[in-house]
């Protein structure tokens, strides 16, 4: 990722986000109602937030991210749209106890197919305590699913943990067909990735213990 202006540019930009960007925002016109408001967990560079929201007025788009750098970017993407409130600081490993209400739509794009698995868990868990009892939790991601073809960098991660990153725990998983949420809908918006939404709403204080 590279910043797409000068130097002073805080701007990041993610050549794969600007190709799936439309693809993704498809998938969630055919899920999402006309409008609502969504938590992006995990925004990156900001691209998402910005092509989509724009695209969908009658959602407030929340965008957040773990990384002070990602949310200087974010901020810059999203500059003058007015339904995207400034960047959340939020990190789905010790996210604050204080949060702008309940949202009808949580979204994460290529996070839990690679990120610790603690993250999954910890996203179930933001899930279960952000969403309205009819909210959505969106995925996407490089999911891998046995007898469909999949670009081969995502196998290199698959068979080779921490190839991906500088983290070790970091690796492509499979997405087993077995599933405990209800209502479970998938499309695959481009030829290597997946996007997935489930509804489901355990109350926070029950959220369950979720197992690799």
């Amino acid at each position: 990722m590279n910043a797409p202006g000068d130097i002073h540019d805080p701007r990041r930009h993610s050549p794969a986000a600007e190709r799936n960007a439309p693809f993704i925002l498809a998938a969630l016109r055919q899920q999402l109602p006309a409008n609502g408001r969504l938590l992006e967990v995990a925004s990156g560079t900001g691209q998402h937030a910005a092509y989509c929201s724009a695209a969908l007025p009658g959602w407030q788009w929340q965008p957040s991210d773990a990384d002070p750098d990602a949310l200087a970017s974010i901020s810059v993407w999203c500059a003058g749209l007015p339904q995207v409130p400034p960047p959340l600081a939020l990190d789905v490993l010790a996210p604050p106890a204080a949060l702008p209400g309940l949202f009808d739509a949580l979204y994460c794009a290529n996070l839990i197919h690679i990120a610790p698995w603690a993250c999954t868990a910890a996203l179930m868990q933001l899930a279960a305590r952000l969403l309205t009892p009819k909210g959505q939790l969106i995925t996407y991601g490089p999911y891998l699913e046995e007898g469909l073809a999949t670009a081969p960098s995502n196998l290199t991660c698959a068979t080779r943990p921490g190839a991906c990153a500088m983290w070790p725990k970091w690796a492509k998983r499979r997405r087993k067909p077995e599933c405990a949420c209800r209502n479970v809908w998938r499309c695959r918006p481009t030829t290597s990735s997946w996007c997935g939404c489930a509804q489901r709403r355990p109350k926070a204080s029950t959220a369950p213990t979720i197992k690799p």
